[in-house]
């Protein structure tokens, strides 16, 4: 009996062990956002260690890939659906379905039948417009992708690079996708002359439209929302033509070794308490939470955004981003 006892005590121990780990997530979330949604885990799992990884999208698929001889990271956590479907393809997720994955809606996950992917909320393309320096200037608001190409915002608009910013690869696929390739190309070309740089950011031109460093950041809504907030004098635009979006994602990387602290992890990064988290930032998330969209998104989120074609975009990302830096990369700001 004792015996018993001693070896009912050993695999208690051993389970509290496992669970007293630590998981490396790599992230494309925004800097003040994993604070704010991570509390409900670590109140939850005191035990277990999160270290995070995190840059632009473009930043951390690169690192992904890069590592696939021997993956670094456990869990992916917010990163582009697209990119996702891409690091799939390269045979580097492991399917796994969190507990509440059955809720999410099936145009947010992964179709296949063992999916490896579910997303957590849309992200869509916003202008981010400094009204001061509108004022000054005494320029019309822009309110659609067309407006853009005005002359007289030549040198005053500053967009992400697609090639290091999720942002940035969802607008330009959009416009891609609306206007086909040649007129989207064509529209690019007079987008370029009134751009005064490509950050490696997608939230860095609404933060320079903030500053008053630009007059018009192309970026994403929930950004320039989040700075009005703050009192900056920004106004977010959602063009009128549709946006761009995709879905922010997680999923689990295949290793010979898969930490079970990464199933746990990503069990409750689909939990409806995280779900009501990412619904204070986005205006969808992957399945419904009973909050109300915030304030500043159209009241019909869904008729905003493009008829978004996911596999189109994944598989021609390289060609598009090729092409694109071919173009106009001679205005990207110096990588760090």
């Amino acid at each position: 009996m004792k015996r018993i006892i001693l070896a009912l005590c050993l695999v208690a121990l051993c389970c509290a062990h496992a669970m007293a780990g630590e998981v490396l997530v790599y992230t494309a979330l925004e800097d003040d956002q994993i604070p704010r949604y991570i509390k409900s885990f670590k109140e939850k799992h005191p035990d277990i260690t999160v270290k995070f990884v995190r840059d632009s999208t473009g930043i951390v698929t690169a690192k992904l890939l890069a590592e696939k001889a021997n993956p670094q990271a456990d869990v992916v956590w917010g990163l582009s659906a697209v990119s996702l479907m891409q690091i799939k393809q390269a045979g580097m997720l492991e399917p796994y379905t969190p507990k509440d994955g059955a809720k999410v809606l099936p145009s947010f996950k992964d179709a296949a039948a063992a999916p490896a992917w579910f997303g957590i909320d849309a992200w869509m393309t916003g202008f981010c417009v400094n009204t001061v320096e509108l004022g000054n200037k005494k320029l019309p608001m822009p309110a659609a992708y067309a407006d853009l190409t005005n002359p007289e915002y030549k040198g005053m608009i500053t967009m992400p690079n697609p090639a290091s910013s999720g942002t940035g690869f969802l607008t330009v696929s959009a416009i891609l996708q609306l206007l086909g390739e040649e007129k989207g190309w064509a529209y690019l070309d007079k987008l370029h002359e009134n751009i005064s740089a490509y950050t490696h950011s997608g939230s860095k031109p609404c933060k320079l439209a903030g500053t008053g460093e630009s007059v018009i950041g192309v970026s994403f809504g929930y950004r320039g929302l989040q700075q009005k907030k703050k009192g900056e004098p920004i106004e977010t635009v959602f063009p009128k033509e549709g946006s761009g979006w995709d879905l922010e994602a997680n999923a689990l990387v295949k290793k010979a070794e898969i930490k079970p602290e990464a199933k746990v992890f990503l069990d409750w990064a689909v939990s409806m308490d995280a779900m009501k988290e990412y619904a204070q930032s986005f205006a969808l998330t992957g399945y419904p939470t009973g909050e109300p969209v915030p304030a500043g998104f159209p009241a019909d989120p869904a008729k905003q955004m493009i008829k978004n074609d996911f596999e189109w975009a994944a598989k021609n990302r390289d060609h598009i981003l090729a092409e694109w830096s071919k173009r106009y990369d001679g205005k990207s700001e110096p990588k760090k």
